[in-house]
């Protein structure tokens, strides 16, 4: 048995005011939808994570996204049914897999909501997380106000989970709109068990939404780590060097047992430290083969993974790259986009840029790079 998730994310979101859709603004550092797939890729139980995007988006919207294997981008539809037709459509599984249904519009996801809907699925087909109605509830008839009893009320949440043949096979007999997928399979009468909830799941509606939502997800005392990275490598005849995954022609190439990207071995190194996991040396020893020529992606990923297995993700980094030569301001925005995309920070949360040592010492007289970073982590809650 798999486990998938579905990420709605193809809305218009026109009640929350901004300029886009409301999963596409920023929310702490980085798009809205952007929490609920970092959270969901997390975690390794998830074979598939597959977010439903406009179609006007989608091939933008990929192109920001972390490579992983697992993550899969659909086209929505104008309905949230067609928006969880697609993705279901686009799911390797079988009859008995696991289904999670996610509003991007709720990025407080963790992974506590995960393991109670995972653990309600051993003996339900179907269950969600939801909180108790606890303000009085009065419905307004004919200019008067009536008070009804909030006793079995509850405020349903995302994400929704199901057995994905009961999923499947209701939405596959009705083209219906459903406010929520619960509503799709109450219809056909199945029991659903509901979990606590969670006030960080509250959804991204209203203007003041945004910020009532950061302050849920990210209070003044969570706990954060800072680590600092260097790395130098000297020169050797070549046809150019790489920098932060950006090939740059020049007159020599960098020597070292990968494809040496300075830039790249300092922010590893600096998100090891703030985890005090050792150095990128210990990982992938230079005196292992298998190492030769590897793309320092590779590295900077696995750091990543390591961050997020021991509950912590990487809010920012500044890496700074000190050389002569080759020029890196040309080239410093391609860097940037490519180092979001590996470590799936968004772009305004990563900073690269050069200096030079006026000529003094080894990188001064043109004999290598060296490159320093830091790298600042966030515990998840």
């Amino acid at each position: 048995m798999s486990v998938h998730a579905i990420i709605v994310a193809a809305g218009a979101g026109q009640r929350a005011g901004r300029n886009s859709p409301k999963q596409f603004e920023m929310l702490a550092g980085k798009p809205v939808y952007r929490w609920s797939v970092d959270t969901l890729l997390a975690d390794e139980r998830f074979k598939t994570v597959c977010i439903a995007l406009p179609k006007s988006s989608l091939e933008a919207v990929r192109a920001t996204l972390p490579v992983d294997q697992r993550l899969v981008c659909v086209a929505g539809g104008a309905e949230r049914a067609d928006s969880v037709r697609s993705g279901l459509d686009a799911l390797e599984a079988d009859e008995n897999d696991l289904v999670f249904i996610h509003d991007a519009a709720r990025p407080g996801l963790d992974g506590v909501i995960i393991d109670r809907l995972i653990e309600a699925l051993d003996a339900h087909v179907a269950a969600a997380p939801a909180l108790p109605i606890t303000d009085a509830v009065k419905r307004r008839e004919d200019g008067a106000l009536r008070t009804i009893d909030r006793s079995d009320l509850y405020r349903i949440q995302t994400p929704q989970a199901f057995r994905l043949n009961v999923l499947k096979d209701t939405l596959s007999q009705t083209s219906k709109a459903y406010v929520d997928d619960l509503e799709a399979v109450e219809a056909s009468g199945v029991a659903v068990e509901l979990v606590s909830g969670s006030e960080k799941l509250s959804k991204i509606t209203y203007p003041d939404d945004f910020e009532k939502v950061r302050s849920l997800m990210f209070s003044s005392d969570l706990p954060i780590r800072v680590g600092t990275g260097f790395d130098v490598h000297g020169f050797e005849p070549g046809p150019g060097v790489t920098l932060c995954g950006v090939f740059i022609e020049h007159d020599a190439k960098l020597k070292g047992h990968s494809d040496a990207d300075a830039g790249w071995h300092a922010l590893t190194d600096a998100i090891l430290g703030a985890m005090a996991l050792g150095d990128i040396g210990d990982h992938f020893p230079p005196s292992d083969a298998q190492w030769k020529d590897a793309d320092s992606g590779m590295f900077l990923r696995h750091a990543i993974d390591l961050t997020r297995q021991q509950g912590w993700e990487l809010t920012n980094c500044d890496v700074t790259l000190i050389c002569e030569a080759p020029k890196i301001k040309p080239h410093r925005e391609a860097m940037r986009e490519k180092t979001a995309a590996v470590t799936g920070l968004a772009l305004d949360a990563v900073s690269i840029k050069a200096t030079t040592t006026e000529g003094l010492g080894f990188t001064g007289r043109g004999e290598g790079i060296a490159a320093q970073a830091v790298a600042t982590l966030r515990q998840l809650r």
